[in-house]
């Protein structure tokens, strides 16, 4: 495992969600990290600042907007670039997740290469060469 590859966190509690993310990163040279609650992904982002954090909105507990709220709180955690991620895209979850430092909203359903493309313009991975 090369120590400079860039690091993809997903926290959503779907698992259809984090096997799409699986299935379309796993071409790319990146190290991916999944969480199915805020809860479980907090001791991780606690310790670990990774290159772009995909954050669902609506989640069992804590939703995703009150969590980005509480990891902007972490000194290392203030500029990690965040997608929110929702299957409702309401003007005032935009607003609260912009004001929180969200880069952009990923709207559900998922797609693979829409995940892709924001991956190459937030966290400079580069696409793989074609063969």
């Amino acid at each position: 495992m090369t120590d400079n590859k860039p690091t993809i966190v997903v926290v959503d509690d779907s698992s259809t969600s984090v096997s799409l993310y699986q299935f379309s990163l796993q071409s790319l040279e990146i190290d991916f990290v999944s969480f199915n609650s805020p809860s479980a992904a907090w001791p991780y982002l606690q310790e670990n600042a990774p290159d772009l954090l995909f954050l669902d909105i609506i989640m069992p507990g804590m939703d995703g907007l009150t969590f980005l709220e509480q990891i902007r709180g972490l000194s290392h955690q203030k500029s990690t670039p965040v997608i929110m991620v929702t299957s409702k895209d309401y003007a005032q979850d935009r607003y609260i997740a912009k004001k929180f430092g969200a880069l952009d909203f990923l709207i559900k359903p998922l797609n693979g290469e829409k995940i892709r493309t924001l991956i190459y313009k937030y966290a400079r991975v580069k696409p793989p060469m074609s063969s």
